[in-house]
């Protein structure tokens, strides 16, 4: 009787199937999680492109606002607004502050005594005040002076400036709001103004600026820390 031969092709090999079928099953998986984190990322990066697009909207509007109601005084003030930092700088010195004191002089109260008010109001409205993050009153002082002494006199001239805008304040829900954001900042001479030849101007230097951060901007300052992976 003649043997037969086994053939070993002609069987299926069940181990080899199980592989295949393991590999296959290994592969659909990767993709779905492929596919999962990729839609995380999109997700991720819309909500900041939304942020970005919201954060743009309401500091262009603000800015606009803020220069619909002043621009007919800034000119009498000696103040200017600054776009890009939703800023107002009173850079008169001369109707600020007597040399080297922290007093108000009468002239600085009367400009705040009109520009105050008008300005709560605009930031105060509904269009805005739940995203007001903080209302940053700085005092700035040229580079004449050691630093130390001029920081002690830009705090005590901010201080100042605070505390007349809060008495100016009389609604209470309104002055309530105000007090949870605003906030005075002593520079210094860290921040001084140059001219377009790179020297510094002195007179434009010592001024009060009046500056808003909204919350969006705190998203913003989240959104490049992640980035920048800290």
């Amino acid at each position: 009787m003649r043997k037969k031969h086994y053939d070993i092709e002609s069987e299926e090999n069940p181990f080899a199937l199980s592989t295949g079928d393991l590999m296959a099953s290994l592969m659909f998986i990767f993709v779905l999680l492929l596919t999962f984190m990729m839609l995380q990322v999109q997700e991720k990066a819309d909500q900041d492109d939304k942020i970005t697009k919201e954060y743009s909207r309401i500091k262009t509007q603000l800015y606009i606002d803020l220069e619909k109601e002043f621009k007919p005084d800034l000119k009498i003030w000696n103040a200017v607004i600054d776009s890009s930092k939703l800023s107002i700088r009173f850079q008169e010195p001369s109707t600020l502050f007597d040399y080297n004191r922290a007093i108000l002089k009468y002239q600085f109260q009367e400009i705040l005594d009109d520009f105050f008010p008008r300005y709560l109001a605009v930031l105060n409205s509904d269009e805005y005040k739940d995203n007001i993050e903080e209302i940053r009153i700085e005092g700035h002082t040229d580079s004449s002076g050691s630093y130390e002494s001029n920081m002690k006199l830009s705090q005590d001239r901010t201080r100042a400036v605070l505390n007349y805008c809060l008495y100016l304040v009389d609604n209470p829900m309104i002055k309530e709001w105000t007090k949870e954001r605003i906030t005075a900042n002593g520079l210094s001479s860290s921040h001084v103004i140059k001219n377009p030849d790179g020297t510094e101007n002195p007179k434009y230097s010592r001024r009060v600026e009046f500056r808003i951060r909204t919350n969006a901007e705190q998203q913003l300052e989240k959104i490049t820390k992640i980035r920048r992976g800290k």
